[in-house]
């Protein structure tokens, strides 16, 4: 179970970084940054967040897979993972149930470029894939990981991966709002 959980991760991040290049295709400069309401973010930025949470997640989760082997924590699954991790991920997932304020480290400047924005996070996306190949091997429901948002919270390996994986979900689904808002601009 443990082997399919992470190639199930590495098809999440797969897929995320091929939703972001459709979401992206063809989009102007100011389609890219068009905001559907002055405190909405745009597509840009929800890409721009997720790259900043991302990097912040990708060092946390390779620090935790180089301390696990080092202290030999390894598993073959299935894993169980405990009900606030659990919850927490529910809450991440779209559909959006409840809105989070991103902390001001996480929140992206307004009026990127795509050429700076989106091979960034496809970058991201390849590095997140590559952790969860690195993760082979490891009891993913007890090595654990700091989150970005608090230092007085850790989860599970598997689940700081699917948090990772369903909050790039939330924010492609934000993003893909925006390109579908009656107001997009035609160009």
């Amino acid at each position: 179970m443990g082997v399919r959980e992470l190639e199930e991760y590495q098809k999440q991040f797969e897929q995320a970084g091929e939703q972001a290049k459709l979401l992206t295709e063809g989009l102007s400069e100011a389609q890219f940054n068009w905001r559907p309401e002055a405190q909405a973010w745009s597509i840009e930025e929800c890409l721009a967040h997720l790259t900043m949470v991302g990097q912040s997640e990708i060092r946390l989760i390779e620090n935790a897979i180089q301390t696990a082997r080092a202290h030999g924590l390894t598993g073959n699954g299935p894993f169980r993972y405990g009900w606030l991790e659990r919850m927490i991920l529910r809450q991440t997932e779209p559909p959006v149930r409840r809105r989070f304020s991103s902390p001001k480290r996480f929140r992206p400047i307004h009026g990127q470029p795509i050429t700076a924005i989106l091979p960034t996070f496809l970058h991201v996306q390849r590095q997140f894939g590559s952790l969860a190949a690195q993760a082979e091997g490891l009891d993913l429901a007890r090595v654990k990981v700091a989150t970005p948002m608090t230092r007085l919270m850790k989860f599970s390996l598997g689940m700081a991966l699917a948090q990772a994986a369903g909050h790039e979900r939330r924010h492609l689904e934000q993003a893909r709002r925006v390109r579908e808002n009656p107001g997009f601009p035609a160009k």
